[in-house]
């Protein structure tokens, strides 16, 4: 059976079996490219998704942050041995934080002890119920209310001990691009990563911004807790068990403020360009190879998170083993209305990229992809 077919079916069974209102995927592979779709990117009208749709690309702007960092490192103006008080005098010696064993790259590899930001209270409160989510779908927050996230629950470890996935840590990395280069870090991630790449349809979305330039699909959440939850009781480990009961219809999220996202994961673009960058990432096409080596300097991170996968800085390096003899490299993100994935090989040459029009329902599906565009059975 041909990939083309294999990949259809998954996406068929995707929306059949998942519960995903709209998937898409494209893929290339030297000068072959497809692209396929199920399901519809509005419920109400019925319409299809189509190709050049513009969507949020969740988490996989992590990526998009850490190649910025690296860019300006291979410039010599700053070492991802700094520590984030040589740039941010005082902003991590909070709450048991010490910002003077903190450097750059605990921050860009998750390793730098910071809790999982996405569960803080403070947040969680503000979009924890679809009620609240109605209520503040508009709100704007500053770079200093996202500082202040990021230290405002005590470390989970000391710098450089394990991986615990956390937005904070790249808010740091954000506002460090800022603080090197006295510019924003929209104008950082155009100028070193977007134009460079002829990324012509991406962009870091205007914190202002809660809607999508046509075409896009309409994004849709069943991303809710049960009514009651103490959300100060959600953690990484339980917080599945914490979420609304299936069956209920999703909540049409589209218009949403994301600015809460901002270096930590606020970029919107297409497949294709996705499909760009996540081959110049993997094969080194845009950074230099002594940056492009300590981008891909992995980290193990726990099932929980993700199985079969290792964490470099910003990106996910796939087991060999379980992925049927090759390397695959990849990145993706999922949130309220939207799940992102992309993988491709070490030679920048064969890669697909997806989007579902909701948020992450299983990992199931992106390993299927991986399965029918790259041919072989993951490992147990």
């Amino acid at each position: 059976m041909a990939a083309q077919e294999k990949m259809q079916q998954v996406l068929d069974w995707a929306v059949a079996e998942v519960g995903i209102p709209g998937i898409v995927v494209e893929a290339r592979d030297g000068d072959r490219t497809w692209f396929g779709t199920a399901g519809v990117a509005d419920v109400k009208t019925g319409g299809r998704r189509r190709p050049g749709e513009y969507v949020h690309t969740g988490s996989s702007g992590k990526t998009f942050t850490a190649a910025a960092i690296l860019a300006l490192e291979a410039e010599g103006k700053l070492s991802l041995d700094d520590t984030v008080n040589k740039w941010l005098p005082g902003v991590l010696d909070v709450n048991g934080y010490d910002g003077n064993k903190i450097t750059i790259r605990h921050l860009l590899s998750n390793t730098s002890g910071l809790f999982s930001t996405g569960l803080a209270p403070e947040l969680a409160q503000r979009y924890a119920t679809r009620a609240e989510f109605v209520k503040h779908r508009g709100d704007e927050v500053t770079t200093e209310d996202l500082l202040k996230l990021a230290v405002s629950q005590p470390p989970v470890a000391e710098p450089g001990e394990r991986f615990e996935y956390s937005n904070g840590g790249f808010y740091i990395a954000g506002a460090i691009i800022e603080k090197v280069t006295g510019n924003s870090y929209a104008e950082e991630v155009e100028r070193r990563v977007i134009r460079p790449l002829g990324l012509t349809n991406t962009f870091v979305r205007p914190s202002q911004d809660a809607g999508y330039p046509d075409p896009h699909p309409r994004a849709y959440s069943n991303l809710f807790y049960k009514d009651g939850t103490d959300v100060a009781a959600v953690t990484a480990e339980n917080w599945e068990s914490m979420i609304e009961e299936p069956g209920l219809a999703p909540l049409d999220v589209t218009e949403f403020n994301t600015s809460w996202s901002w270096s930590a994961g606020n970029v919107v673009s297409t497949t294709g360009d996705m499909i760009r960058f996540v081959n110049a990432m993997a094969s080194g096409n845009l950074l230099p190879s002594a940056q492009h080596r300590e981008m891909w300097t992995t980290v193990s991170t726990p099932d929980y998170w993700m199985p079969h996968a290792r964490y470099g800085l910003g990106i996910i390096e796939f087991d060999k083993e379980a992925m049927g003899g090759r390397t695959l490299r990849g990145l993706g993100g999922s949130f309220w209305g939207h799940f992102f994935f992309a993988a491709g090989t070490l030679d920048g040459k064969h890669a697909f990229a997806m989007h579902a029009n909701t948020e992450w329902k299983s990992w199931d599906v992106a390993f299927r992809l991986m399965e029918a565009e790259f041919g072989f059975t993951i490992g147990v």
